[in-house]
């Protein structure tokens, strides 16, 4: 172990947590990966990502996962920890020296910076290594200044966001969008307001910002994405809206941006029966666009019309009318006597309705389809 000491800090060289050996600093690469964060690899099969702040271990972690599965995200969001890969973390790291700095402050700067490392076992690392082909390892090509935007940013705070989320102005909301990514955190902030009808605009117009934003920064919507499903499963973490901005992201999304791979994140929740009407809600909202990414599931949504819940029943009678699911016809026709009252979400506004409304609904949505 290499060490030196400056004044009272201490010093040392980053080593692997896995094999001991010393690391080269990591790197902004490009791969297929919309990653953000600079990340390396240690000769013994150990890669990691660098976290510069220290507030960002989710989306670290998730990098330096989904880069040791060679960019498949469907394999690293089936994996399990101590199961297929260990983890493992070097705080106090300085991205500037590569140095470790256990004073947490080095020549009047604090040291907050984490290495995040994630390390397959052999039976997971033979199928992530048909994947790494996929990588393509260049740095990243700054864009010159000759060609950057001029265009003069209307400057807004995030009470201008509020008040346009509050009055349904969903023009003004993508105009600012048009600037860049600056209006997403001042959306998700109102994912957690108290207000239903104000949470469910936010959700909507996260949704519609993101397709915009998805056409020129696809990345960014990744880690959206990634950072939400995050909330949902972070136990120190509040997700009010997180399941409503889900759906609304995947359903407005253009279909060149990658989204099957998030569909079974969300069938993975539903073991948590408490995110049900949720998810169900999210599930609506996406089958209403892209109905092809949920279909081949259909059948596991018909016994939740027997559910003791009317809002699970109600957003699964959404669903289904949404798939135009005729197989389950007779089920959905002996609802239309169910006339327990529930409240939706609906071009903006909080509409009264009931099971026996939708349940009209969806048997018109199916025998439309069966008159094709």
């Amino acid at each position: 172990m290499e060490g030196k000491f400056i004044g009272r800090e201490i010093i040392q060289k980053p080593l692997c947590p896995f094999c001991g050996r010393l690391i080269e600093k990591p790197e902004e690469i490009i791969t297929s990966l919309p990653n953000e964060m600079p990340l390396g690899a240690c000769e013994c099969g150990a890669v990691y990502s660098c976290d510069v702040t220290g507030h960002n271990l989710g989306t670290a972690m998730i990098e330096a996962l989904v880069y040791a599965c060679g960019g498949d995200y469907d394999l690293a969001w089936n994996l399990l920890p101590e199961d297929d890969y260990i983890e493992s973390r070097l705080e106090h790291y300085d991205y500037e020296t590569h140095f470790i700095v256990h004073a947490g402050a080095f020549r009047g700067r604090r040291i907050a910076g984490t290495l995040y490392f994630i390390r397959l076992y052999d039976h997971v690392r033979e199928t992530a290594r048909k994947s790494v082909s996929k990588h393509t390892r260049q740095p990243r090509t700054p864009v010159p200044e000759s060609t950057a935007r001029t265009t003069k940013r209307k400057k807004f705070s995030k009470r201008d966001v509020e008040k346009f989320v509050k009055s349904y102005d969903l023009g003004s909301i993508l105009a600012l969008a048009e600037q860049g990514t600056r209006i997403i955190p001042d959306l998700k902030r109102l994912l957690y307001s108290a207000d239903d009808l104000l949470r469910y605009r936010a959700a909507e117009a996260l949704g519609r910002v993101s397709a915009l934003i998805a056409a020129k920064n696809p990345g960014a919507i990744s880690r959206l994405l990634q950072g939400l499903f995050i909330s949902i499963t972070d136990t120190a973490a509040s997700s009010w809206g997180a399941l409503d901005a889900i759906g609304e992201i995947i359903g407005h999304c253009p279909e060149e941006f990658s989204l099957s791979e998030y569909i079974p994140q969300l069938y993975a929740l539903t073991r948590d029966r408490t995110f049900l009407v949720n998810i169900l809600r999210a599930l609506g909202r996406i089958s209403e666009k892209k109905p092809q990414l949920i279909r081949k599931e259909t059948f596991q949504f018909f016994p939740l019309l027997y559910h003791s819940d009317p809002e699970v029943r109600a957003y699964t009678l959404i669903l289904l009318a949404n798939l135009e699911a005729r197989e389950v016809r007779e089920e959905v026709e002996s609802l239309v006597k169910d006339h327990s009252a529930i409240v939706i979400y609906q071009n903006g506004q909080l509409e009264n309705t009931s099971v026996s409304d939708l349940a009209s609904y969806c048997l018109e949505k199916i025998q439309s389809r069966s008159a094709i």
